[in-house]
C-alpha cells in the first residue's frame, strides 16, 4: 500500500496496551501519580498505536519510536518527580504547517520543506510544560480548504469511516486525537480549521481570540487571521492546554494582550432559524443541531433567532473577497517558481489573488466594516451564538468529484468569527443514525475563551457521546476557574508550604483550602535560600527572562487568617503579586533579589518539589 492510501479496514487501531482508547490528561496524571506507568512506557506504547493505525496519512514526518522514547526518559531525568511540569510525559501532535526543531516543516508541500532552526513559540512553551512531540501531522497543502483531501501525502479519513473526510485542514492533528495516538494536539484555524475537523471526529476545538496565542513560527495561511488551536477530547483539557500555550509575544505583530470577557450563566444564545438553517438536505444534522439547542436552553439559556445574513456576508469576503490575496502574501516568491507543485486546488485558490488590486483591498474593507457594523448590532441582543459547526460531511470520493463547492458549504458557519475577532469551541452533538459524528460551536465575543468553557462542556456531556473513537467514553470533570470575588484570598506557595512539604500545616492550621496547581509566567527565576531551615526557595522575577516557569500552587485562605499568616513571614521572604501562566496575578512568595546574589539558582528545575527529589540520595542535582 503506497504512503497515504486508506486501508478500508474498520477504523479501530486498539491495541491491547492497558491504555484507555482515548487519552485524557486525568487519565494519564492518574496512572504517573499511581507509578504504574512512566513517560518512557507511554512513549513505547503510542509509538506501537502509531505503526497499528490503519490511515497512513495521519503524520507527515513521525517521531521515530527511539527518538520518542529517548524524549520521555529526558523528561524524566530532568523532572524525575511524576506530574512536576503541568503536562509531565503528555504527548502531543502538531500540524506540519508549525516549527518543531529537528523536524522538517513540510506545510503539505514536498518542495517546500525546510528544517527550522528552532521551535515556533506556542511548541517552545508546552516543551516546557513537560509535553512529548510524537509527530507532524497531515494538514491541507498550506492550509487552505477545510475538508483533508488536499495533500500529496494522501487524505486522513474520520475515525468513525475510512469512506469520509476528516475535516481539514487540520486534518492529520484531529485523527491523531481521536484515535488515542496523542492526549492532544496543534491545529490552526483561519476559516474553521481548528473547529470542521472536531466534528468530523467526536472531539473538541478550541478556537482562541485571535492574537491570545502567538503564531510565531507558523506557517501562515493569512497571516492576520490565522489562530493556533487545540483539538482535546474533552473541554477540560482543550482549555487547560490552550492556557499553557498563550502568553503574549511581543515578536509576534498580530499578539494581543487580551482582556478576559465574563459572560452569564444563563446566556442569551443565538440560533438558525427559516431560511438561514441551511444543512444541504442533511436533516439527521439538522435534528443533532435542535437537540443541542434544546440542552442549551435546559441549562437556562434562552435561544434567540438572529439574522445570519451579515455573519455569511462577512463569512463570503474571505474566500470571494480580496482577502484571498493574504494567501498569496504569504507564499508569493515560492509560488512564483513553483506553482506546479501546488495541489490543484489550492493553486487555483492562490492564484486567484491576481484577480485583485490594491483598490479591490480597500473596498473590501469598507465592505468588511460596514458589515461589522450589522453584526455589533446583531451582538447587542445576543451573549453567544450557537451554530452547526458544519452543515453535513462528505465522502472523499465526493470531495475529490466537487472540491471547490462542497469544501465552500464547509465553512458556511465558521468562516466569519476570525474576521470579528471571535473566540469559539467546537464540541461534539452526537452521531447522525449512520454512525457518523457532527458537532456544534459556541461563539463568543473576543476575550470569552474561559467563560465559554463551562456552557462548552456542558453541551458536550449531554450529547452523551463520549471521546473521539471511544463513544462510550467517560467525560473527565470540567473545574471551574474561582470566580471574582470569592470568598477567600488567594495566595501562592512555591516551596515549603507545598502540599505534603514540612511547612504546609501552618496552611492547614488557618483553614486553607488548595485550588489548583498551575505555574508562573516565564520571567521567574528559583533560588535556594542559604542557612533556612527547614530549606526554603526564593523565587524572584526577571524580566525578559524566558525560563520554563516555577511550579506553584494557589490556596485560598479566610481574610482574616490571611493577614496573620504574612505578618509572620520571614524577611528576606514577602508577598507580592505572582504573575502566572495564563496571564492572571495572585499575591505569593516572593524574595528580596539582594538575598539570592550567591544563591545557587535551580530555575531549570521548573520547581522546589522536583530540585528537593533530585537532592535526594540517588537523585541528579
Amino acid at each position: 500500500m503506497h504512503r497515504g492510501e486508506h486501508n478500508n479496514a474498520t477504523y479501530d487501531p486498539r491495541v491491547d496496551d492497558g491504555l484507555p482508547p482515548v487519552l485524557t490528561l486525568a487519565a494519564l496524571r492518574a496512572r504517573y501519580a499511581a507509578g504504574d506507568l512512566s513517560p518512557a512506557d507511554l512513549a513505547a506504547r503510542v509509538s506501537d498505536r502509531m505503526a497499528a493505525c490503519p490511515d497512513p496519512a495521519v503524520f507527515i514526518t513521525p517521531v521515530p519510536r527511539e527518538h520518542l522514547i529517548a524524549a520521555a526518559r529526558a523528561l524524566m531525568a530532568r523532572h524525575p518527580e511524576p506530574n512536576s511540569l503541568p503536562l509531565w510525559g503528555v504527548p502531543f501532535a502538531v500540524k506540519d504547517n508549525i516549527d518543531v526543531a529537528g523536524l522538517p516543516t513540510t506545510a503539505a508541500c514536498p518542495a517546500f520543506a525546510f528544517e527550522p532552526a528552532q521551535d515556533a513559540h506556542v511548541i517552545a512553551r508546552l516543551k516546557a510544560a513537560g509535553a512529548l512531540v510524537i509527530g507532524k501531522a497531515n494538514l491541507d497543502q498550506f492550509a487552505t480548504g477545510l475538508n483533508g483531501t488536499r495533500s500529496p501525502y494522501g487524505a486522513p479519513r474520520s475515525v468513525f469511516s475510512p469512506d469520509h473526510i476528516s475535516g481539514g485542514s487540520s486534518s492529520g492533528s484531529a485523527v491523531a486525537v481521536a484515535a488515542g495516538l496523542a492526549c492532544f494536539s496543534l491545529g490552526t484555524d483561519t476559516a474553521g480549521s481548528g473547529r470542521v475537523p472536531a466534528a468530523f471526529n467526536n472531539l473538541v476545538g478550541i478556537k482562541p481570540t485571535p492574537g491570545l496565542v502567538s503564531t510565531t513560527g507558523l506557517v501562515p495561511a493569512c497571516r492576520s487571521l490565522d489562530c493556533i488551536t487545540v483539538f482535546a477530547p474533552c473541554v477540560a483539557d482543550g482549555i487547560e492546554i490552550r492556557r499553557i500555550a498563550e502568553g503574549f509575544d511581543g515578536s509576534d505583530i498580530y499578539a494581543r494582550r487580551i482582556t478576559p470577557v465574563s459572560l452569564p450563566s444563563a446566556p442569551r444564545f443565538g440560533v438558525l432559524t427559516g431560511a438561514d438553517r441551511e444543512f444541504f438536505g442533511d436533516t439527521e444534522a439538522e435534528r443533532l443541531y435542535d437537540a443541542a439547542v434544546a440542552r442549551l436552553e435546559a441549562l437556562g439559556g434562552t435561544p434567540v433567532a438572529f439574522d445570519y445574513a451579515p455573519l455569511r456576508a462577512i463569512a463570503d469576503l474571505l474566500y470571494g473577497g480580496p482577502w484571498v490575496a493574504e494567501r498569496l502574501a504569504a507564499v508569493e516568491t515560492f509560488f512564483g517558481t513553483n506553482a506546479d507543485d501546488f495541489d490543484p486546488s489550492v493553486r487555483a485558490i492562490v492564484a486567484s489573488a491576481g484577480a485583485f488590486s490594491a483598490v479591490d483591498a480597500f473596498r473590501g474593507r469598507y465592505r468588511f466594516e460596514a458589515l461589522k457594523r450589522e453584526a455589533d448590532a446583531l451582538f447587542s441582543g445576543l451573549d453567544i451564538l450557537l451554530l452547526p459547526t458544519t452543515p453535513t460531511i462528505y465522502t472523499v470520493a465526493a470531495m475529490r468529484d466537487d472540491p471547490v463547492a462542497l469544501n465552500s458549504r464547509l465553512g458556511l458557519y465558521t468562516n466569519f468569527a476570525n474576521l470579528l475577532g471571535l473566540a469559539a469551541i467546537a464540541v461534539p452533538a452526537g452521531f447522525r443514525g449512520d454512525g457518523l459524528p457532527l458537532g456544534v460551536t459556541l461563539v463568543g465575543p473576543g476575550g470569552s475563551d474561559d467563560a465559554l468553557g463551562p456552557m462548552a462542556d456542558a453541551l458536550h456531556r449531554g450529547a452523551a457521546c463520549g471521546l473521539g473513537r471511544d463513544r462510550a467514553g467517560a467525560v473527565p470533570d470540567f473545574v471551574r476557574r474561582p470566580e471574582p470575588g470569592h470568598a477567600g484570598v488567594a495566595l501562592a506557595v512555591v516551596g515549603a508550604h507545598l502540599s505534603g512539604l514540612p511547612l504546609n500545616g501552618e496552611l492547614l492550621a488557618l483553614g486553607a483550602t488548595l485550588l489548583e496547581k498551575t505555574r508562573t509566567k516565564s520571567d521567574y527565576r528559583l533560588y535556594v535560600l542559604p542557612h533556612t531551615e527547614p530549606a526554603k526557595p526564593g523565587l524572584v522575577r526577571d524580566p525578559g527572562f524566558d525560563g520554563p516557569g516555577i511550579a506553584v500552587e494557589i490556596w485560598t485562605l479566610p481574610p482574616e487568617a490571611f493577614g496573620r499568616f504574612v505578618a509572620a513571614i520571614p524577611a528576606p521572604l514577602g508577598i507580592g503579586r505572582i504573575a502566572l501562566a495564563d496571564g492572571r496575578a495572585v499575591p505569593g512568595f516572593l524574595c528580596e533579589a539582594h538575598a539570592v546574589a550567591e544563591a545557587p539558582e535551580i530555575t531549570r528545575y521548573g520547581g522546589w518539589r522536583t530540585y528537593r527529589a533530585a537532592a535526594e540520595p540517588g537523585g541528579t542535582a
